[in-house]
């Protein structure tokens, strides 16, 4: 099992690394297309952020083991709002000012999306046809979004360059190659986890929902230190909230096509519950348009509490 968990570790160092230099390149790529800024900013960088979630999720179900996907979003969705939630706060050591108006759309789209997944979840099984509405909801989010704040998301968002760019074929180059890093990255990682199960007699979906989640918040993790040091941090906040609308919606949603996804009896019991009551917590306190220090050292605790509580069940 000790070589199954390095296995576990250097996939998922693969997996997480791909990801980051593909969301890279795929910025360079949207700035020589002159996309807006607020798209790059808030689109590519946090779908990419999400690719390691979405890929192994795919894979998962392809594989057969579908109880790792929603395992992996909703232990991502928790890891996103009182793990990194709690972590911003506490790294950027005063409250986080949360004004724009994109912050408040996010809000209730999480909300929106948290509920859509308890319910297309509560049965046990998600198929396509259910999962597919999630995919429409993204849509309409994402054109809401992109028609009704472009000023006040641009605002937190990359600059879009102004003048002729040179074609960037090394990062189309990049892209291809890290494109193989992330599929290969996450399908070594779902064979190690399925053999780390099988090792310690634990539940597949109980994996993905500690080890595996927390990994794959990495990038998140990254990406809001770095905005937080740049003075940011209410756009570390806007990527968090993006992220989990984002795994909520559009991943069960994609990964469903390749198969019926499997929701065990542990993850319906306790997990879900703690991630709807998370994000209904997450809302109640940013009424206030802020983020304290305070808030944030509740958030880091109940998350230690809620992978306490997961262990000791098992």
């Amino acid at each position: 099992m000790f070589v199954q968990l390095l296995i576990f570790i250097a996939s998922l160092a693969l997996l997480l690394t791909s990801a980051r230099l593909f969301t890279n390149s795929a910025e360079k790529i949207g700035a020589w297309m002159k996309l807006p800024g607020f798209v790059i900013g808030i689109f590519i960088v946090g779908i990419g952020t999400s690719l390691p979630e979405l890929i192994s999720g795919i894979l998962s179900v392809r594989k057969g083991v579908s109880e790792i996907l929603p395992g992996n979003i909703i232990g991502a969705n928790i890891s996103n709002l009182l793990l990194i939630t709690g972590i911003a706060a506490l790294v950027h050591r005063r409250n986080i000012q949360l004004g724009s108006t994109y912050i408040q759309i996010d809000l209730h789209f999480l909300l929106g999306s948290f509920f859509y997944l308890y319910m297309i979840a509560y049965d046990g099984v998600i198929v396509y046809y259910e999962a597919f509405i999630g995919l429409i909801i993204y849509i309409l989010y994402s054109i809401y979004l992109i028609r009704g704040e472009k000023e006040d998301v641009s605002a937190l968002s990359l600059p879009s360059p102004d003048g002729p760019l040179p074609t960037p074929w090394k990062h189309v180059g990049l892209l291809a190659l890290t494109a193989g890093g992330i599929y290969f990255g996450a399908e070594l990682t779902i064979s190690s986890i399925e053999k780390i199960a099988v090792s310690l007699q634990i539940p597949h979906a109980i994996i993905a929902l500690t080890l595996l989640s927390l990994g794959t918040t990495l990038p998140e993790l990254a990406v809001n230190i770095s905005a937080i040091r740049q003075g940011k941090a209410e756009m570390a906040i806007g990527n968090i909230l993006g992220s989990s609308v984002f795994n909520s919606l559009v991943i069960p949603s994609v990964a469903s096509f390749f198969g019926s996804i499997t929701v065990p009896p542990e993850l319906l019991g306790f997990s879900l519950p703690v991630m709807a009551a998370s994000g209904f917590l997450f809302y109640l306190l940013a009424q206030d348009k802020r983020i304290s220090i305070w808030e944030g050292t509740v958030f880091t605790l109940l998350y230690a509490l809620f992978i306490l509580q997961t262990i000791l069940a098992q």
